[in-house]
């Protein structure tokens, strides 16, 4: 039984859903701007505030459990040698998504995701 389940499956199966995830969540990380479609800003800025947390304290444990979502060993370098020291003191709301004009193409609306 499903009762309950909030999760958004973006029309993709778990292996594509999953493989699409961790591609944003590393882009975001490395570029720090990314611009795609409101509802894969909404359902990968979760993931990336949980990342943010954990890379807060530099540690084996930590790098290794983001090295398991985020493949790419610099987004991983990153997290823990940028982005974490400079969210130290922030507790939270590490991400801001900004809403943009309709895709031209299928009229999707789009938006811009950024770490603040």
């Amino acid at each position: 039984m499903r009762h309950r389940s909030i999760k958004k499956t973006l029309d993709r199966a778990k292996a594509p859903r999953q493989a699409m995830l961790e591609n944003l969540a590393t882009s975001l990380v490395l570029y720090e701007k990314i611009e795609t479609t409101e509802a894969k800003a909404k359902t990968v800025k979760p993931i990336i505030e949980k990342m943010i947390t954990r890379a807060k304290v530099k540690s084996v444990h930590n790098k290794q459990q983001l090295s398991r979502f985020v493949p790419d060993k610099k987004a991983v370098q990153k997290l823990l040698d940028v982005l974490g020291p400079r969210y130290k003191e922030r507790n939270g709301g590490y991400t801001r998504i900004i809403k943009m004009a309709p895709r031209q193409g299928d009229g999707a609306h789009m938006a811009q995701i950024e770490l603040v």
